[in-house]
């Protein structure tokens, strides 16, 4: 979740740039930088960490009017969050920005290697740059060398591009990754990833389109061209202010999160789920040598996203996996098997009781994974290795964009392992991948959904609390669905194995006990079936999510990505995402900042 920002015009470029990626900041960074261009000179900072450290080390640059510059904040993804790896990145004559993931810059780097190039950093930015330059010298001509560059890249995309050889121009291009150019009554040029960066300086935008790219200058304004062919611009006016810009017109941060989950699904899977294998260049090849079992430890949604994953190691890679609540591994005197995998789950890499646990198997010479959101953080420090999520910055305190990306990261992981081990064939693995791909588009919330679910959230308001059920890795998800629910609605939810209510819980059945019987098509339908039936007999309030209607449902909501069982967990997962969000809406609640409750949790 990367921030960009660009500038053409006769202000202090250096005060534009900053201020820009200032209003950037929530979503999320680790390091941050500019470069600017005047008289043929460009002038480049970076630093890590946050903006004001940038901030001080340009304290003494003051640009003079008129020129251009372009600016940056990383999210970490290849190569540690250091000034080498930040942005921008240059090359001879030229630098860029990029926000996204260059699917192919493997192949890429090799290619420009063999050429002679030499690469500073270990990112896939760079190449962009390099390509760029050794095209400008076979072509002569920087739009051409643009081009041509743009045609290679293969992945998500949004590029700012300047070059001392056309020292007019800011180079554009997007493809996967958000982009807006926009430009004053003056006729100077902004661009930012979100109108955040923009709102207060441009008086009209253009949202760019996939395949967009182009180039802006002083004289020549904005030109666009898609497809080989210029194109129309279709400008509109920019209105509002800055803090629901952050919000991207939602009315708060955790319902916009459920919306980005596509986007960041899409991140987490880039580069990793290819054509016919899964590739963590993060892991040495030998990793999983000696490892005869694994164990997840974590604790509140980070717990429930392992305990759903712990079915797909053992299914998948046929490795022998325990879920821990760290908070309760710390205490239990453990026994530690060296040939243990110790994985620890954590959004914000802080996690007290996950940290201490993880320090205890490193001690205990267990070889340690983290699957984490935050590059340098504490347990990303302390682990052997680590997986990144990708999420970007999560403002709303009740977790969702992280749970799908750590989901996803860990159903990765099992078929990473099950390639090592050969559990799986090379046809198995593919179908998986096809899969992977199409998790995206199913997370996707449309309308009529939404619509939906704020519908049926007036009849969830009362009674004495809520059952969510499932079962086999859709049992963790009810426990996932029920801790959303109580973390902002403040109504008593427990999520529970369907196969488990009659043995004590179905006590508590009546018309004012809420179910929300989470019934896949591909894993033990008829089962599920059977213990809403149950509950149903004892009048209770049934709420059934599933393909496959359900007469005896009270309220019924279809899912529709039914071929895959994850293709169903994750649309689900969405869908009690929205009803948690709903229902504590019209409780009045506020949704991003529930009582009681911390973003991160750096305390026992």
């Amino acid at each position: 979740m990367c921030g960009i920002v660009g500038y053409i015009g006769n202000e202090n470029i250096k005060e534009v740039l900053v201020d820009g990626l200032r209003e950037l900041e929530y979503r999320g960074y680790d390091s941050a930088g500019i470069a600017v261009l005047q008289d043929d000179e460009i002038h480049s900072y970076k630093a890590v960490g946050k903006l004001k450290n940038l901030e001080e080390k340009t304290k003494n640059f003051t640009p003079h009017t008129l020129g251009m510059g372009i600016g940056h904040t990383r999210w970490a993804t290849h190569g540690k969050p250091t000034e080498i790896n930040a942005h921008p990145h240059l090359g001879e004559f030229s630098y860029v920005v990029h926000n996204g993931i260059i699917e192919n810059y493997q192949e890429l780097k090799k290619e420009l290697q063999a050429q002679g190039v030499k690469f500073l950093s270990q990112t896939d930015t760079e190449v962009i740059v390099h390509l760029f330059e050794q095209n400008y010298k076979l072509l002569k001509d920087p739009m051409k060398a643009f081009e041509a560059t743009v045609e290679r890249l293969q992945g998500a995309y949004a590029v700012l591009l300047m070059t001392k050889v056309d020292a007019d121009r800011i180079y554009f291009a997007k493809n996967g990754s958000p982009m807006i150019v926009g430009n004053d009554q003056n006729g100077d040029i902004y661009f930012g990833s979100s109108d955040a960066a923009l709102i207060g300086k441009a008086s009209e935008v253009i949202y760019l389109d996939d395949g967009d790219y182009g180039y802006t200058s002083i004289k020549e304004g904005i030109t666009l061209f898609s497809d080989g062919k210029e194109k129309e611009l279709n400008k509109k006016a920019l209105v509002g202010d800055r803090v629901s810009a952050q919000k991207g017109g939602f009315r708060f941060f955790m319902e916009k999160e459920i919306y980005e989950q596509s986007e960041v699904l899409a991140d987490t899977v880039m580069g990793r789920a290819l054509d016919e294998k899964i590739a963590f260049e993060e892991l040495d090849p030998n990793f999983f040598d000696g490892i005869e079992d694994i164990t997840i430890c974590a604790c509140g949604t980070s717990y429930n996203s392992g305990l759903a994953c712990s079915y797909l190691f053992e299914r998948q890679a046929k490795i022998r996996t325990s879920v821990e609540i760290a908070s309760e591994f710390r205490y239990k005197d453990p026994l530690l098997n060296p040939k243990t995998l110790f994985v620890v789950i954590s959004q914000s890499g802080e996690t007290a009781d996950t940290l201490e646990a993880l320090k205890m198997a490193r001690d205990a010479g267990l070889k340690t994974l983290a699957i984490c959101n935050v590059d340098n953080s504490s347990i990303v420090r302390i682990s052997d290795y680590t997986l990144l999520t990708r999420a970007g910055i999560e403002k709303g305190v009740a977790s969702t964009k992280a749970f799908a990306t750590q989901v996803m990261v860990m159903w990765m992981l099992s078929l990473y392992i099950a390639q090592h081990k050969k559990t799986m064939t090379q046809e198995q693995i593919k179908a998986e991948i096809e899969a992977i791909r199409h998790i995206p588009q199913a997370v996707k919330v449309n309308d009529k959904l939404h619509e939906k679910v704020k519908r049926l959230s007036k009849r969830y308001l009362h009674g004495h609390g809520f059952f969510f059920i499932g079962r086999d890795l859709f049992y963790p998800l009810a426990l996932e669905g029920a801790l959303k629910l109580k973390e902002i609605s403040y109504l008593h939810a427990e999520g529970y194995p369907a196969g488990e209510m009659k043995h004590g819980p179905i006590a508590l059945a009546d018309s004012n006990l809420f179910t929300i019987a989470l019934m896949p098509k591909n894993i033990h339908y008829d089962k599920v079936k059977s213990n809403v039936e149950e509950l149903s007999a004892r009048d209770a309030t049934i709420l059934a999510i599933s393909p496959e209607r359900f007469e005896l449902a009270d309220d019924y909501v279809h899912t529709y990505y039914s071929d895959h069982a994850m293709s169903e967990f994750f649309e689900m997962m969405v869908v009690t995402q929205l009803l948690a969000l709903e229902i504590s809406v019209r409780l009045g609640n506020d949704v991003d900042m529930p009582r009681n409750l911390a973003k991160s949790v750096t305390v026992e």
